[in-house]
């Protein structure tokens, strides 16, 4: 099969459509036929040489696509089957080999190009503010929970905003231009705010039941500002650095939590997990039109180094596809 391969380990732009040999399937595995694969940060960290593959998973560079089953194994699952695919490695090819547990329906209303673009997003959002901090779960008053959003012009951001949304949430979000201000609103988000004109922790002091960051250890200190009490704070990327300073003596007596989570590292069977939370959630609210694809910009895979300039830009809102 083709495949992009990193021809030169110091050029992280070096994405070259190269022959490869097709996956072998391991038990619990079927095959599919990639139609399209999304593009995330994380696949501009690996091809930077910081984020490789867990092992024994693909080194190839993709952690969604969406495609055609060619060989279901001893999974049962049928020929033909149009899936999503949640990966730890192994979209941008022309076949990827995924565990069962790991794939998803796709829902009527989306082609395969637009699942391509939803499937890991959906899972690392739902996962973290669905699963691990209950945003959709009310307060005991009835009142919404209150949820910032970092980055909201984003894949992830804007998929959050819509979720959140949809859960009936009030959400707050934070957004580098006026043009993104205007896209954040456009997806239901509460609050806008410019981080490059406001502070966000003095705009929301005290606000925030719950924060979905992306930007890491700059932004620990005014997060925890940003908590209403009880708040949660959860990291999912570190697009700002890795280290920075936090009050816990700020936290204790407002008894607020941090968390760190990674998606791709997890078990399978904790994937596996996740996917079908996801699906059984998250899937009818995007069937019923509640939550869009938000698809910037399609790349032929044999452009993954332009799609990857352009996500690196900061010029792009929502996702970016590679077509296979």
């Amino acid at each position: 099969m083709q495949a992009i391969q990193l021809t030169d380990a110091e050029s992280p732009r070096s994405l070259e459509l190269c022959n490869t040999p097709t996956p072998q399937l391991q038990e619990g595995e079927v095959l599919v036929k990639v139609t399209a694969a999304g593009v995330n940060r994380a696949d501009l960290v690996q091809a930077a040489g910081k984020y490789p593959a867990p092992k024994g998973e693909s080194e190839i560079i993709g952690l969604e696509c969406a495609g055609v089953i060619v060989d279901p194994g001893t999974t049962g699952r049928k020929e033909g089957e149009e899936v999503g695919c949640l990966l730890a490695g192994g979209g941008y090819a022309e076949y990827v080999a995924v565990p069962e547990g790991q794939l998803t329906p796709k829902p009527e209303n989306l082609t395969l190009e637009e699942l391509a673009g939803v499937v890991e997003v959906a899972c690392t959002v739902w996962s973290n503010l669905g699963m691990l901090v209950g945003v959709d779960k009310p307060h005991a008053d009835g009142t919404p929970k209150r949820v910032l959003i970092h980055g909201g012009s984003g894949g992830i951001g804007s998929f959050a905003i819509q979720l959140c949304k949809a859960l009936g949430c009030e959400v707050a979000t934070t957004a580098g231009s006026a043009e993104k201000v205007e896209y954040c609103r456009e997806l239901g988000a509460d609050h806008v705010i410019n981080y490059r004109e406001q502070n966000f922790d003095e705009e929301l002091k005290g606000w925030a039941d719950a924060i979905l960051d992306v930007v890491g250890g700059p932004y620990l200190e005014p997060n925890v500002k940003a908590l209403a009490m009880d708040g949660q704070l959860v990291v999912i990327a570190l697009q700002g650095g890795a280290k920075g300073e936090i009050s816990l003596g700020r936290m204790m007596p407002r008894r607020q939590s941090l968390h760190a989570t990674t998606l791709r590292a997890r078990p399978r069977p904790m994937k596996a997990e996740i996917v079908a939370s996801t699906v059984e959630t998250v899937w009818p609210l995007i069937e019923a039109g509640s939550i869009k694809p938000n698809i910037t910009a399609t790349f032929p895979l044999a452009d993954a180094a332009k799609a990857h300039d352009l996500l690196d830009s900061g010029d792009s809102t929502g996702k970016i596809i590679l077509k296979v």
